[in-house]
């Protein structure tokens, strides 16, 4: 697809993968709607790279179809990319889960991401076109220690990436999973969220980025419906 005056809503995009990804974008001529939790971290990002930002938590199920239909007329009533990027992540080890870990991280890596595209797609159907980018991790191939709660999340957004994938196709919506290994964002801190040095022999939030562009700008006639990245040597 053509990136410019394309309609993008990405959320989770005042920091990491998000803002990098609405960077580009809307330096190919993109017209992006980015969401967050933090207004103030929002407006800021949104200043810096001309998105325009809305305050959107999306583990609030209750506000998920109010909240798709203000991004959609922020976009003037197109879209034609959904990328879902917002996500969280508590690491416990069996013998310390507690259930508010999965509601936790379930309500937004799974839930809310799930109803959110559930909405977003209606238009998508509606105008037999579109594009969904689910970013997982590699956490959706293999558990690791500690992994119990978040893993799972994203065993869960691989299954149902697969699912829209079957689902979607007949109405040339394309629908893929970007599964990046360690990158170097605030992803790890749900306090602060401050973001992380880079440093050389680690994944940034610009190859994950560029991994989106280059699965969104290849022709319509085909889709990636996954890709994984890992760094080189990141020992």
């Amino acid at each position: 697809m053509k990136l410019n005056n394309a309609h993008v809503l990405i959320t989770g995009g005042s920091l990491g993968i998000g803002k990098e990804t609405a960077k580009i974008l809307i330096q190919e001529g993109a017209k992006v709607v980015i969401t967050g939790r933090d207004p103030a971290r929002l407006e800021k990002t949104a200043k810096e790279i001309g998105a325009i930002p809305f305050v959107f938590d999306i583990s609030n199920i209750a506000d998920i179809l109010e909240n798709a239909r203000k991004c959609i007329a922020l976009l003037e009533g197109k879209i034609d990319i959904l990328i879902n990027n917002a996500g969280i992540g508590v690491f416990p080890k069996l013998g310390e889960i507690t259930i508010e870990d999965f509601q936790t991280v379930y309500a937004t890596n799974v839930f809310g991401l799930a109803l959110l595209t559930q909405e977003i797609s209606k238009n998508f159907i509606d105008q037999n076109y579109g594009n969904i980018i689910n970013i997982g991790s590699t956490a959706s191939l293999k558990g690791f220690a500690g992994g119990s709660v978040y893993a799972s999340s994203k065993f869960a957004l691989r299954g149902m990436t697969q699912s829209w994938q079957a689902e979607l196709r007949k109405y040339n919506i394309r629908v893929g999973l970007i599964n990046p290994s360690e990158v170097t964002t605030a992803f790890a801190d749900n306090t602060e969220r401050k973001e992380r040095t880079d440093t050389d022999n680690k994944l940034s939030s610009t190859e994950i980025a560029h991994t989106i562009i280059s699965s969104l700008t290849m022709s319509d006639k085909g889709f990636i419906p996954e890709v994984t990245i890992w760094a080189t040597n990141p020992f």
